[in-house]
C-alpha cells in the first residue's frame, strides 16, 4: 500500500511491524520494510522473503528508482495507461504508473516519486527524471 502525505510510520511498542500514525504532512513519502536480521528491503510484506523473519522495521524511501519492466494496459480505463515495476534505490520493487505517454516509458528509465496518486488503483505515480538518449527510435 502507498502512504501519501500525512501518514508516517511509527514503531509500535512491543510490535514487530510499524504502525501508521498521523503526523505533520510529509510530501512524497513512500514507506517500506527492512528485515533486521538479513537487511533485505521489501515493500509491504509480513515476513522477509529471504530469511522468513518477522522482525521488520519501517523506513522512508528517498523516492528515486529505475523502471525494471513496463507494459501498456487498455482495459478498465478509457485511455491506455502503463503499469510498471520500479526498482527503488533502497533495493525493493514496487508496482506503479509512470507519467507520460505509455509508449515512451522503457526499461532502464530513471524515475522519482510524484505527489500524484493513480485514480484507478491508488498505486504510486512516478515521473521521469531525465529523457534518456534513444538513437534507434
Amino acid at each position: 500500500m502507498y502512504h501519501h502525505s500525512g501518514s508516517v510510520a511509527q514503531q509500535a511498542s512491543g510490535s514487530a511491524a510499524g504502525v501508521l500514525g498521523h503526523r505533520a504532512p510529509d510530501r512524497e513519502a513512500m514507506l517500506f520494510q527492512r528485515c533486521t536480521w538479513c537487511g533485505t528491503a521489501m515493500y509491504h510484506r509480513l515476513l522477509c522473503p529471504v530469511c522468513q523473519g518477522s522482525d521488520l522495521r519501517t523506513e522512508r524511501s528517498e523516492g528515486t528508482g529505475t523502471v525494471r519492466h513496463t507494459t501498456v494496459v487498455h482495459r478498465n480505463t478509457p485511455v491506455a495507461r502503463n503499469v510498471s515495476l520500479i526498482e527503488m534505490a533502497e533495493g525493493f520493487v514496487v508496482r506503479g504508473r509512470v507519467m507520460g505517454p505509455p509508449v515512451g516509458i522503457h526499461s532502464g528509465d530513471r524515475v522519482r516519486l510524484s505527489t500524484a496518486k493513480d485514480p484507478v488503483r491508488g498505486e504510486p505515480v512516478f515521473q521521469l527524471v531525465d529523457e534518456p538518449y534513444r538513437a534507434w527510435t
